[in-house]
């Protein structure tokens, strides 16, 4: 990575502004889970070990506007009241995140009632030495997210007052052009925090410079969310799994029987294109020889275990079956870099999560013998941490959205604003 870090700037006695991404799942107002929390702890510490004036944390908790919207839009469908107030402030508030915080770090952390404004501008006006603010979510001001660039400078100029130093260690919006993320950057000078950094240094050496055999492991339910990252792999793999909904597309592609399984009709075509490019190139691209087909979506289901062509007409596929994890497990216990992104089947539902644990224990395996193991975040990342195993492989990355356009070979807004190292 050639991003200036938090070690490249002096930070003592300096006002530290810091994205951090705290976007943690809440219910009735406690944190499920707070991996993102606990990965930016080293950063966090590590600033206030350097005995800055203050430090300033801001990160966004999730979509205020967008899911105040469909919560609405569900509680008239079901005739119930909406009280729009209650609902930001049980989701989207930053109060519990900042109690956790505090406990994570055992000291106090202040809370601004806004990111920017009067009430955020007393709120640092009262900050003494070396103490820790959390601005509110960022997303509560419509020019965090603003399309126009004039709107997002007109935060980001408010944010950047707030300090000397602007560190980045929220790779999980690094794709995101948001004022917190970006613009601000244009304004201080602009490091990457540890979390960043790692997050980098193991996403670039898979795609530039993959010990091999390099294999990635894609799923999920759609191709559309991966054409890219299949494109961009095209010229860099040894071998490329494909499992998950997708994989009925091909399958269709090739003429076979579906039945009700997942199809994006519109895609049939681009996954014919698909297998003739690996073919072309020389690629070995590798879809399920069997899967766990059901008799309805749910997990009580009745079930059985069939070749791929063998599907009827009224039944769907929610997995794959086990000659499959047979042959997608030796791939990757014998690969020595593996990217995976996406699971193996609906893997929410217990009985058909066992195609995307048997992946997870794979990934697991080929770990122990020494190969390079990158989980790419979504919903990979909470697959592999409900298995318990997300402390057994090389990397969980907390940027679902971020690390796959990184896989796609996109430049990250949040990461190209951060200053060059010499």
């Amino acid at each position: 990575m050639n991003k200036k870090t938090v070690r490249d700037i002096d930070l003592r006695g300096k006002r530290v502004l810091m994205r951090v991404d705290f976007n943690v799942p809440l219910k009735n107002g406690v944190i499920q889970d707070d991996i993102r929390m606990r990965a930016a702890l080293p950063t966090i510490n590590y600033v206030l070990e350097q005995k800055p004036k203050y430090l300033i944390l801001m990160s966004h908790l999730g979509d205020p506007k967008k899911d105040a919207k469909k919560a609405k839009e569900k509680a008239e469908k079901d005739g119930k009241p909406f009280d729009e107030a209650k609902y930001i402030e049980g989701k989207h508030k930053m109060k519990p995140v900042v109690e956790h915080l505090a406990e994570l770090l055992n000291r106090p952390v202040k809370l601004s009632p806004a990111a920017i404004g009067p009430d955020a501008q007393a709120a640092v006006a009262g900050l003494g030495e070396g103490d820790v603010l959390m601005l509110e979510n960022t997303r509560f001001h419509k020019e965090e997210t603003a399309k126009e660039a004039p709107d997002r400078e007109r935060m980001a100029k408010e944010l950047a007052a707030f300090g000397d130093v602007y560190v980045n260690d929220a790779f999980g919006t690094a794709h995101r052009p948001h004022a917190s993320t970006e613009t601000v950057a244009q304004y201080l000078p602009a490091v990457a925090g540890f979390l960043m950094e790692k997050e980098l240094n193991y996403l670039s050496k898979a795609i530039e410079n993959p010990a091999k055999p390099f294999v990635a492991i894609l799923g999920g339910a759609k191709i559309s969310g991966k054409i890219d990252v299949i494109q961009n792999l095209m010229g860099k793999v040894d071998v490329l799994l494909i499992g998950g909904g997708m994989m009925f597309t091909f399958y269709k592609a090739q003429g076979m029987e579906i039945g009700k399984s997942l199809l994006e009709e519109d895609k049939i075509e681009l996954a014919k294109s698909l297998l003739d490019t690996a073919k072309a190139k020389n690629i070995k691209l590798v879809l399920p020889v069997d899967t766990v087909i059901a008799d309805k979506f749910d997990n009580a289901a009745a079930t059985k275990v069939v070749p791929v062509n063998s599907i009827p007409a009224d039944w769907a596929g929610v997995d794959i079956g086990p000659e499959t994890i047979k042959l997608f497990s030796t791939e990757v216990k014998n690969a020595r870099t593996v990217v995976w992104n996406g699971p193996m089947g609906v893997f929410e539902m217990s009985n058909f999560a066992k195609g995307t644990i048997a992946i997870a224990q794979a990934m697991v395996e080929s770990t122990k013998a020494g190969g390079v193991t990158i989980v790419g975040g979504g919903d990979s990342a909470s697959a592999i941490a409900q298995a318990k195993l997300d402390a057994e492989v090389s990397h969980v990355s907390t940027g679902g959205g971020a690390s796959l356009e990184f896989l796609e070979g996109k430049v990250l807004p949040g990461v190209a604003a951060l200053n060059d190292k010499a």
